[in-house]
Parts: structure tokens; C-alpha cells; sequence
């Protein structure tokens, strides 16, 4: 296996920035990571980043060392009294599974449809949408480590999950690649319909109806990277207190406000960012987008350091208004690794 030097990013990261690295390769099978190590050109001190679509990651320059794309494929199912137990392998398309898991009549995950990017990916953010998350479902993570080419599964306790949060952001961040995730689907289905949206459907609505009012929903907000180059949701949505929630609810009433763990409240960051005046926002080519304020778009030759910029002013301009800091789900990649989001646009 030899890496292509340099290396184009624009084909793998969805903002469609046109960057590159000094070098890459495309993972298509599990032995080739052996190979990896075995190659004159890998160096144990060469920045590495792992790469699914490029859905949840924004370039704030070139990237000074090895990206290796994952397309590792393969689903494998086994069945016990009460579950499905899947055997998911980290290349595969996160949508495709939901609609593969909903065609072999295995309802479950169907609130998750439409997020973008690879099965390697739903365990870093712990992804979730509607009122369910990755790790309701997550047994197990594998993982190939850079150090050594050992193999590891780490349960689902051992991944640490939290909200958008896991073990592969921070202790083992830059350690390892993940290969596969095992997930638990229980036969009992209950439909998840609390979310504003699908309260509608009610308690009788189906997981076909969910999965597709999921998608109309993300369709109509979202626009399509092909078009409009962007990350999906590029904020968190800002967990506060009880307390600071209340005295918000009181200045806003209509003000979305969601019960989160420990006492506190979740807040809508798309609503806040609407309310500060900023859908439809642009500098230069960066621009908020005009259906959804939780998404920065590329209106056509944007550069990485204006995306950065206009996450800078919306997060200035909502913690102006509100008192809130705004943090970004997108991961920031410098030229050597990952680099704080937060205090890049701080």
C-alpha cells in the first residue's frame, strides 16, 4: 500500500475546502492497516487522521502528515430472544445501515436517518437526533492502535459517552482507528416521538413514518454538501442550568428549553442564533444558512479562515445576547491534528 503524495482533500471533507495532505491512502480491507506499518514511508511521529465522509470536519489549513479514508464494508447479524446484535463495519454509510436496518425489518434507530457520514464516526461524536443517541445502541467499539497495530473492543462503558462526547476525543484521540462497532437492537420497539417535530405521529406512528419524517425534517434544513458545502449542525446545542434556563424562559417565552442530565437544560443554538439575526448571515464566501441557522455553508470559494471567522462572530453576537457560549461540534483539524474549537473561536 503507497500513499498518494500530496494528497486532495477537497473529495473528502464536505465544506468542499480545497485542501490537501502530504499524504494519503484509501482503507479497503482490515489487513492493509498491517501493511501500513510496514511501509518505509511510516513514521511513528507523522501526524495521522482517520477520515469517514469528511461530514463533521472542518480544515483550517493543509494537513501536515498521513489521512487515511476509511471504507471498511461489512454487515454481519446475529440474534438472540430479545435483540439484534450487528457487526457493523466502520466504512459503511450511517444512513444506508438505518435504511438497511428498517428493510430487514430491525426498527430501532430509525430517529438517527440522515446524519452524515461513516459507522466509524457515530461512536466519536456519540451522534443523536430526535430524542435518541449512538450510545443506546452501542455494545462495543474495535480499534486498530497506531502504536503497535494491536487490536483492541472497548465496551460500550469503556467509550465513555456523553453528550456528542466519547473516549476517541480525548484518551485515545489521534491513538487509534476504529474498525467496527457492534450494536444492540432490541426486538421490543417503542416509537421515540417526544421531539417537537414527531409528536404528531403520536405513540401508533411507525418506524417507517419516523425514519421518514426524519428525513423530510432534515431535508428541508439541511442543504446538500454537493451544493452548498457544510458540516451538518456546526454548534452544540448549549447545555445551562435550570436556573439561567428560567431566567431566559422569561425574557423569551417561546424559547426551546429540553430536560438534560443532572438538573440542567438544553437549548436550541439554531434558535439562538436565529433570534440574534444571524440566519441568512454572510462574510465573504462563509455564510449562515437561510433555512437552518445551526448551519455555516460555503456559498461557493470560501476558505477555511473565513469559516472560522464567521463562527467567531456568531458566537460573539449569541453570547452577547444571551450569555452563552456556543461551542462547536465541528472538529477543527490544524496542520498537525486536531485543535481546540472552542478556543478557535474564542
Amino acid at each position: 500500500m503507497q500513499p498518494t503524495t500530496p494528497f486532495p482533500l477537497k473529495p473528502f471533507n464536505t465544506f468542499g475546502l480545497d485542501v490537501h495532505a502530504r499524504s494519503g491512502v484509501i482503507l479497503s480491507s482490515e489487513h492493509e492497516l498491517d501493511a501500513l506499518r510496514q511501509n518505509a514511508w511510516w513514521s511513528d511521529s507523522m501526524p495521522r487522521l482517520l477520515i469517514g465522509e469528511g461530514s463533521n470536519i472542518l480544515f483550517t489549513t493543509d494537513f501536515d502528515g498521513l489521512v487515511i479514508i476509511n471504507r471498511l464494508k461489512g454487515i454481519t447479524v446475529q440474534e438472540t430472544e430479545d435483540s439484534w446484535l450487528l457487526h457493523v463495519a466502520a466504512g459503511e454509510n450511517w444512513h444506508q445501515l438505518i435504511q438497511w436496518t428498517l428493510q430487514h425489518q430491525m426498527p430501532g434507530m430509525e430517529n438517527l436517518a440522515l446524519i452524515p457520514g461513516t459507522v466509524g464516526a457515530a461512536p466519536v461524536q456519540n451522534i443523536g437526533a430526535y430524542g435518541v443517541e449512538f450510545c443506546q445502541f452501542c455494545t462495543y467499539v474495535d480499534t486498530w492502535h497506531f502504536a503497535d497495530g494491536h487490536r483492541e473492543r472497548y465496551s460500550a462503558e469503556q467509550c465513555q459517552f456523553g453528550y456528542r462526547d466519547s473516549v476517541f476525543k480525548h484518551a485515545l484521540h489521534d491513538q487509534v482507528i476504529i474498525t467496527a462497532v457492534g450494536l444492540q437492537i432490541p426486538k421490543q420497539w417503542k416509537p421515540v416521538v417526544a421531539y417537537g417535530p414527531l409528536k404528531v405521529l403520536g405513540d401508533n406512528g411507525s418506524a417507517e413514518q419516523i425514519f421518514d419524517t426524519v428525513c423530510t425534517l432534515r431535508q428541508s434544513k439541511l442543504p446538500e454538501p454537493s451544493v452548498l458545502g457544510n458540516a451538518g449542525s456546526f454548534f452544540k446545542n448549549p447545555v445551562v442550568s435550570a436556573i439561567q434556563a428560567n431566567e431566559l424562559k422569561n425574557t423569551y417565552p417561546m424559547m426551546p428549553c429540553f430536560e438534560a442530565p443532572d438538573g440542567q437544560r438544553k437549548l436550541a443554538a439554531g434558535w439562538l442564533i436565529e433570534q440574534a439575526g444571524l440566519k441568512g448571515f454572510s462574510l465573504g464566501a462563509a455564510g449562515v444558512h437561510r433555512e437552518q441557522a445551526l448551519v455555516l455553508v460555503n456559498l461557493g470559494q470560501a476558505s477555511a479562515a473565513e469559516i472560522l471567522a464567521l463562527a467567531k462572530y456568531v458566537a460573539d453576537v449569541v453570547r452577547q445576547k444571551f450569555a452563552i457560549q456556543l461551542e462547536p461540534e465541528v472538529r477543527f483539524m490544524g496542520a498537525s491534528g486536531e485543535i481546540n474549537s472552542l478556543r478557535a473561536i474564542q
